[in-house]
C-alpha cells in the first residue's frame, strides 16, 4: 500500500487544492446536517476515490461531494434527506440567501445528486465502505495515557491534537494511500512530537511505541504520513 521510499512531497498541483477546497466543504456541510465523524470520514473517502478513478475536468467536484454525503449516510446507516443536504449547500455558498424553493431548479440538483450516487457506484465498482483509523486512534490512545505519567497527559491536549489531526488529514488523499493503523499511528507520533511529550521506557525498549502499536510500520512511513499532513497545513495558509 506504501513504501518506505517516496521522499516529501513535491508542489502542490492545482487539483489538490480544488480538493482541499471540496472536502473543507464536505466536512462544514456534514457537521451542519448533523453527520458524526465516521459518516464524514466516508464521505470524504468517496469523494477522493471518485476522483482517483475520473478527471476533475468531466464532474462538477460540488456536485461530487453533495452525492458524496448523501451516499456516506446510506453506507453508515445515518440517513440524509436530500432536501436538507441542497438547502445546507445552498446556505454554504450564498449565506445571506434565503432557502431554495421547491421550483425546478430545486428537483433539478436532486435529480443530479440521485443520478450521480448512482454513477459513484459504478464508477467505484460499490466498493464504498471504509476501514478508518478512528477506532485504532481511540485504542492507542487508551494505551498510551495507561504509559505515560498522569500529570504529562493532563497538561498537554494530545488527544485532541490527535483527532484533529486525523479529521484534517481527510482533506487530502492520504485515506486511500496509506493503512488505517499506520494513518491513526502517524498523527498520534507527530500530536506527542508539537508538545514534546515522550514515551517513557522508549530508550530501554526493544522496540519503539509505535512499533508496539503496528508491527508492519517503519519510521519512513510515518515520514510520508507527516509530510502529507504538514503539506495540507501549508495549503490551509494559502487557501481563503
Amino acid at each position: 500500500m506504501e513504501g518506505p521510499e517516496g521522499g516529501g512531497p513535491g508542489p502542490v498541483a492545482p487539483e489538490a487544492r480544488v480538493h482541499f477546497r471540496v472536502s473543507r466543504f464536505i466536512m462544514e456541510a456534514g457537521v451542519k446536517l448533523g453527520m458524526w465523524s465516521i459518516p464524514i470520514a466516508t464521505a470524504c473517502t468517496i469523494y477522493h476515490k471518485f476522483f482517483c478513478e475520473t478527471s476533475l475536468d468531466a464532474y462538477d467536484p460540488y456536485l461530487i461531494a453533495m452525492s458524496s454525503i448523501y451516499l456516506a449516510g446510506k453506507v453508515e446507516e445515518q440517513h440524509l434527506r436530500t432536501r436538507d443536504i441542497i438547502n445546507v449547500s445552498n446556505r454554504y455558498f450564498n449565506p445571506s440567501g434565503e432557502p431554495l424553493e421547491l421550483d425546478s431548479r430545486f428537483w433539478g440538483l436532486r435529480d443530479s445528486i440521485v443520478q450521480c450516487e448512482l454513477l459513484m457506484l459504478r464508477v467505484l465498482r460499490f466498493q464504498v465502505s471504509f476501514q478508518h483509523p478512528h477506532k485504532y486512534l481511540l485504542h492507542y490512545l487508551v494505551s498510551l495515557k495507561n504509559w505515560l505519567n498522569r500529570h504529562s497527559w493532563q497538561r498537554t491536549p494530545v488527544a485532541i491534537t490527535a483527532w484533529a489531526l486525523l479529521r484534517d488529514s481527510y482533506h487530502g488523499g492520504l485515506c486511500l494511500r496509506f493503512q488505517a493503523q499506520h494513518i491513526a499511528v502517524a498523527v498520534l507520533y507527530l500530536a506527542l512530537q508539537v508538545y514534546g511529550v515522550d514515551v517513557p521506557a522508549e530508550v530501554e525498549a526493544e522496540k519503539p511505541w509505535w512499533q508496539v502499536f503496528s508491527d508492519d510500520l517503519t519510521k519512513p512511513i510515518i515520514d510520508n504520513i507527516v509530510s502529507d499532513l504538514i503539506q495540507i497545513y501549508d495549503m490551509d495558509t494559502e487557501i481563503p
